[in-house]
């Protein structure tokens, strides 16, 4: 039984993370911020007007390094004290005033880019010869020079950069404190309905009556709000289109995609290709649910349900750090010292409450350890949640040692391979503990409906709606919830084809997720799935020296390309081949589980 969210003053204090590792007061949280101001503004005033050389450039890259670092703990203070509880006045007015100071910072920093633009290239070759330090830096501003507009024109825009990200405040305030959903009833009972009980429950109940009923539930309070986040995001595309069209981009693609380090052929490829090859395997692990379950019919509304409820384990947090430990000790110790610290010293936040943000995420400060988000519900998902997370906070806790505040970020092409990295491991480790059929089906069918359904269809489904989004403001055009519906409800039709109804409600599901606030974003996660898929392979078959150039791989950071950081892993991404090697990988999953369903069945 679901119950209704407790308030964050309700919870366990040992299920929360703890952010006094970045500031112990809030005293001191606010001499940081003022320090910061004080630093910016005397940095300002020592090199505006006066990078005219190699070692001036130099110079002032090593004090912006500074105030980088001293930027990282206030900002995701802020940020993260808002996540565990929306509807906090406090940490509401903490987060909006930092929001004001940071625009300031960044349009007083402003210039520091421009004038390093305006000096001669040899100049900036020279800086590099001279500070391998900043070479990554320097060599991607470089890239960047014919999409640089005049200091006054950048100082303006980074003056309104909270103006600029507003539309995904709005989201989350819509989203997490003005949706209030109301019981709905099945047979009489009533049951609480909230986003994280939805997500983390409802959407996987086994009862038909009660699943179907929470989806139409849950559907028609997204409906009411429809069209204030329709225009909200309307407003973020605008942006958008206009800033690309300002710097001068082709295409709204190539503006976003600029930063990624990859160009649009590969980007196409990863929604063409699993449209239209991975649709026929995924339809086929429906019918199979359907099968099992014995559905009249199967809805998108089914699609989350386990193919095996009976064998699914409640998993406490305690145990989880015991399957995690154990999947990933081929990392090595001083990975497992991370994921130990994580629990021990509260890195983590478990509880689920009023206003915490849905999903899942980490936040990886330079200087500092990395913080995991997650509600615990505790089913086997959240075990491959939590591995995911702690594949970004491995990944982070390496680089971060090992590069500069500058270095640290590959393109976000590549951030999801050291989290799905993880889920593979997770899967792998758990696939050889055992060879009871059922087992081996319960663990097939979590990679499927976890790992693969989420990185591979959910992810996936999302960036060939958002392309057709993007497409329509390329050519001028604007959004309302009418023609977003329409397109969700399209792209899912193409997909599920004439297998699965596509509920009333279903084209609602482009309100769910913050990622489009986040440029091209959810196609990535089938990206690193595929280079994670290959190299796991790898390290079942090579053992140690695949890990040893996967962990090469973590430390390299961002001071390599996406092609360049899968190749060092020994995956080539610039071919079909991995993410054709991928499709057909996941297309034998299913098929074991077909198997494996009808050797259970003959022998009952």
């Amino acid at each position: 039984m679901v119950k209704s969210l407790p308030l964050r003053s309700e919870v366990k204090i040992e299920e929360t993370w703890n952010l006094k590792d970045l500031f112990a007061t809030e005293e001191d949280f606010n001499k940081a911020v003022a320090q910061l101001e004080t630093n910016v503004d005397a940095f300002h005033d020592q090199f505006k007007g006066k990078i005219t050389d190699s070692a001036s450039v130099i110079e002032s890259l090593k004090g912006y390094a500074v105030i980088s670092e001293q930027l990282v703990p206030v900002g995701n203070y802020s940020r993260l004290s808002l996540s565990t509880d929306q509807t906090d006045d406090a940490s509401q007015m903490r987060a909006s005033a930092f929001g004001s100071t940071s625009a300031k910072i960044g349009s007083k920093l402003s210039f520091l880019n421009s004038e390093l633009l305006e000096l001669p290239i040899e100049t900036l070759e020279q800086s590099i010869e001279e500070s391998a330090e900043f070479q990554n830096y320097l060599e991607k501003l470089i890239l960047r020079k014919k999409y640089q507009l005049h200091p006054e024109v950048e100082k303006t825009l980074a003056a309104y950069s909270t103006t600029f990200s507003a539309p995904y405040e709005l989201y989350n305030t819509t989203k997490m404190i003005d949706m209030s959903f109301d019981d709905f009833e099945v047979n009489g009972q009533s049951y609480p309905m909230s986003y994280v009980s939805f997500e983390g429950d409802w959407e996987n109940e086994t009862d038909t009556d009660i699943r179907r009923a929470a989806f139409d539930s849950f559907s028609s309070k997204l409906k009411e709000y429809q069209h204030t986040t329709a225009k909200t995001y309307d407003l973020h595309l605008q942006t958008e289109k206009t800033t690309s069209d300002l710097r001068g981009f082709d295409t709204i693609f190539d503006s976003l995609l600029f930063n990624q380090e990859v160009d649009k052929s590969m980007y196409d490829r990863q929604i063409d290709l699993i449209t239209k090859e991975l649709a026929p395997h995924m339809r086929k692990y429906a019918k199979l649910l359907q099968k099992v379950h014995g559905l009249d019919k199967m809805t998108f509304a089914d699609l989350k349900i386990p193919l095996d409820p009976s064998y699914e384990p409640k998993i406490t947090i305690e145990e989880s750090k015991r399957y995690i430990d154990d999947a990933l000790a081929v990392m090595g110790d001083d990975y497992l010292n991370m994921v130990d610290r994580s629990y021990k010293e509260r890195w983590i936040d478990f509880a689920q409450n009023k206003g915490k943000s849905t999903g899942a995420f980490c936040s990886s400060p330079h200087g500092n350890h990395p913080y995991i988000l997650i509600s615990w519900t505790g089913s086997m998902e959240d075990v491959f949640v939590l591995a995911h997370e702690l594949g970004h906070a491995g990944h982070f806790y390496n680089a971060n040692r090992e590069q500069n505040v500058f270095n640290a970020r590959p393109s976000l092409y590549f951030i999801e391979a050291p989290s799905t990295m993880n889920e593979m491991l997770v899967a792998n480790h758990l696939l050889e503990s055992s060879n009871d059929p059922k087992f081996k089906r319960w663990v097939i069918s979590s990679i499927v409906a976890r790992t693969y359904y989420h990185n591979f269809v959910t992810h996936l489904l999302e960036a060939a709606y958002q392309r057709k989004v993007y497409e329509r403001i390329d050519e001028g055009g604007s959004v309302n919830a009418g023609i977003l519906n329409g397109l969700k409800r399209g792209v899912l039709e193409e997909f599920w084809g004439e297998d699965i109804k596509i509920n009333e409600g279903a084209e609602l599901t482009w309100m769910r997720q913050p990622h489009y606030y986040i440029g091209l974003y959810p196609y990535t996660y089938s990206a690193g799935l595929t280079i994670s898929t290959q190299v796991s392979k790898r390290i079942l078959k090579e053992g140690q020296p695949a890990v040893d150039e996967w962990l090469d791989v973590l430390k390299t950071g961002g001071t390599k390309s996406p092609a360049e950081l899968a190749k060092m892993a020994g995956v080539d991404i610039t071919t079909e081949k991995p993410l054709r090697d991928t499709i057909a990988y996941i297309g034998e999953l299913i098929d074991q589980l077909v198997e494996l369903t009808e050797e259970i069945e003959a022998g009952q």
